[in-house]
């Protein structure tokens, strides 16, 4: 059993943003959903808490109101083995009102703050020359979606 597991904090779509995820994402489920009734704050029915589990990783979604949203003080980093799956959750997390931000950084359709990653991001930003490393943060800082084909270009001059 995991010792911790994040909690999202939702106006009402902790839901749909659980069956989101575990679309987005290989070798995920929703578990126990725990659902408000009659005489509490929201509807009786909807959805007080969903727990879900993404790529092992166990969370649980909670429709606690407006009072609380996220911000880009928590992220979420995926490490991606290759440009291809860099792609693949990119295009998937900006869907349908996602936002591109900066340096692989972005905000899905939630507001939840994701850092996509490829692998091999380390080898040229922390690599052995320190002129390479310097080339390839210039070139990230330019980007919105990493690209690490041009992040390896920029490494080796």
């Amino acid at each position: 059993m995991q010792k911790f597991t994040p909690c999202l904090w939702f106006d009402s779509e902790a839901e749909e943003a659980a069956q989101f995820y575990t679309s987005v994402f290989k070798n995920s489920s929703i578990g126990e959903i725990a659902r408000y009734g009659e005489g509490m704050p929201k509807p009786a029915g909807t959805a007080l808490t969903v727990e879900f589990t993404i790529d092992g990783q166990s969370f649980t979604a909670l429709n606690g109101g407006p009072q609380f949203t996220f911000n880009e003080s928590i992220s979420f980093q995926i490490d991606c083995a290759d440009q291809a799956e860099v792609d693949e959750y990119w295009d998937a997390l900006t869907a349908d009102g996602g936002e591109e931000s900066q340096c692989g950084w972005l905000k899905d359709k939630f507001g939840v703050s994701w850092q996509v990653v490829p692998r091999d991001l380390k080898s040229v930003i922390g690599g052995p020359d320190p002129a390479g490393s310097q080339r390839a943060v210039a070139a990230m800082m330019q980007m919105r979606k990493l690209d690490i084909n041009v992040l390896k270009q920029a490494y080796e001059g």
